[in-house]
């Protein structure tokens, strides 16, 4: 009889295995499942711990890397009497029949050693997942759950890493010296599991799967950022300093990618780092397939607001695109600064750290008026019920730019509870719409964003403008280079907002005076 345990097993307690030990010295002797049935008097021949999100790391869900759970598992077992078999079984979102896709795993990586049956199997499960190995059959040990009261007799593994995230000195914990089994406090200390974690789940822009973001369309932002990335790295390529080269929030890699293949930097080690798991992944598998001209590409999944990602002093280059605004957006103003901080400390003295970004108008505080064409598309098609992406980015593109203004205005930054203060004015028969230009720009510069709407609405791009920038870079001990600049982006002009929209100042007879669109864009080169 085998002893099949589900569960992501980030460590293991005491409890489990003093339970194990008695399962396996008393053969199932005396034992009853969750209906309270008498199991079969059969010996224990063997564990199976399925290790679940075993593809998920350095998430506040998952935050332990599997390999690690693996060598608690290894280390627990190495005291009980019977072999323990590990085996890791990805994630693969919310399905009903999980449990049958957790058996066809084990049975396929255990090349049909371990041929998982209601016959052969308990299972050991304390958790609502036991339901599914239930349909399946299987007879069900409950463990740590007390079916007879319906609660909790014993701490499950993941209160003791929610006690762990807590405690200031985690290793002298009196519940955490009890509770846990000496197996994982031995791997959680000799690795620095703890301390990781703590930084994890008390991280405040990581969500629970690792994702700044859990409206984004990955499959269009990793070809949006393909698309772009010889340009970025033709603005950038001029002022990379050779050496350790970094490139946060690196997405798939692909600024690195063609770094790579830049002679000057062919003796160079680049690492990437990716918050997101789903773009870590992504770029884990470029690697696997070689796609890096330079062997010495490492990626790391890392959160660089809260800690350094590289080590003090070590950094020739910095590379950051498009990022800085998201810190601001999903965390605070006080992340922006410390992440700032960070990468001061990381440059080696002459160091430079490279951030593409938008950014905001000098005269963001001005009150404007903003002309919207209203003859470019439908105004009265109305919003789909439960909406996909491709349904809203579909629904988007029917609008006129005045419509999508209204459906901008409803939608930006609601749920962070900002308000966008408009105001609508009639002038010599022609409307406009009263705002700032902050407000405005953000619209201007965010409008045609259809295929990631409901993630472009929770970003800011303008909340700084250049000089803001300036001060906070030299606030930090960065000097900014002289090739510096804030630009236009003329095509995003031509293309995006000539003819649909127009910004107005009233002039000193009343009147609207037309204003140029304003930059868009800054390159800062910050060295230290």
């Amino acid at each position: 009889m085998y002893l099949l345990i589900p569960g992501r097993h980030h460590l293991l307690t005491d409890f489990q295995f003093k339970y194990l030990n008695r399962l396996i010295k008393c053969s199932l002797e005396g034992e009853k499942d969750v209906y309270g049935q008498p199991l079969d008097t059969a010996p224990v021949e063997g564990i199976i711990f399925a290790v679940t999100s075993a593809n998920h790391l350095g998430t506040k869900r998952n935050p332990v890397p599997f390999y690690l759970r693996a060598m608690v598992i290894q280390e627990f077992s190495n005291s009980l009497d019977v072999p323990a078999y590990v085996y890791g079984i990805d994630d693969v979102g919310v399905i009903h029949d999980f449990a049958e896709y957790t058996l066809k795993t084990i049975r396929h990586s255990s090349e049909g050693a371990h041929a998982l049956t209601p016959e052969n199997t308990v299972v050991i499960c304390s958790t609502s997942v036991r339901e599914m190995y239930m349909k399946q059959g299987f007879r069900i040990l409950t463990a740590e759950w007390d079916p007879a009261t319906n609660q909790f007799t014993q701490p499950m593994p993941w209160d003791l890493v929610n006690v762990i995230a807590q405690a200031p000195d985690w290793r002298k914990n009196p519940q955490v010296l009890e509770q846990v089994h000496p197996a994982a406090f031995k791997i959680w200390s000799l690795y620095g599991v703890g301390e990781k974690v703590q930084q994890i789940l008390k991280d405040p822009i990581i969500g629970a799967d690792g994702d700044l973001t859990a409206t984004r369309d990955y499959n269009v932002y990793v070809k949006q950022m393909d698309d772009i990335a010889a340009l970025k790295y033709r603005e950038t390529a001029p002022y990379i300093q050779p050496g350790n080269i970094g490139d946060i929030g690196c997405a798939a890699g692909s600024w690195i990618k063609i770094a790579c293949e830049d002679d000057r930097l062919h003796e160079c080690d680049f690492y990437g780092i990716e918050v997101s798991r789903h773009l870590y992944d992504i770029c884990l598998q470029r690697k696997h397939n070689g796609e890096f001209a330079n062997p010495s590409v490492f990626f790391s999944q890392k959160n660089a607001v809260t800690s350094l990602v590289f080590e003090p002093g070590s950094m020739n280059t910095i590379h950051t695109s498009s990022l800085t605004h998201e810190i601001e957006s999903y965390g605070s103003r006080k992340d922006l600064i410390a992440f700032i901080q960070n990468r001061y400390q990381e440059l080696v003295p002459g160091g430079v750290w490279i951030n593409r970004d938008v950014v905001g108008p000098e005269n963001r505080t001005e009150t404007v008026l903003l002309w919207l064409n209203e003859t470019d598309g439908a105004n009265d098609v109305p919003m789909p019920e439960n909406p996909t992406t491709q349904t809203l980015a579909a629904w988007l593109g029917q609008l006129s730019t005045k419509a999508l203004f209204h459906r901008f205005a409803q939608d930006f930054r609601h749920e962070e509870g900002y308000r966008l203060h408009h105001e609508w004015v009639t002038i010599d028969g022609t409307t406009y719409c009263r705002l700032s230009m902050q407000d405005a720009c953000e619209f201007l510069f965010k409008k045609d964003y259809h295929d990631n709407w409901l993630s472009e609405m929770h970003e800011t791009f303008c909340f700084w403008n250049y000089n803001d920038w300036k001060q906070a870079l030299e606030e930090a001990g960065l000097r900014l280079d002289n090739l510096s600049h804030a630009y236009r982006n003329d095509w995003i002009v031509q293309n995006r907002l000539e003819g649909r929209t127009q910004l107005f100042r009233l002039n000193e007879n009343g009147k609207p005076e037309t204003m140029p669109f304003p930059v868009s864009h800054m390159l800062l080169l910050a060295r230290k």
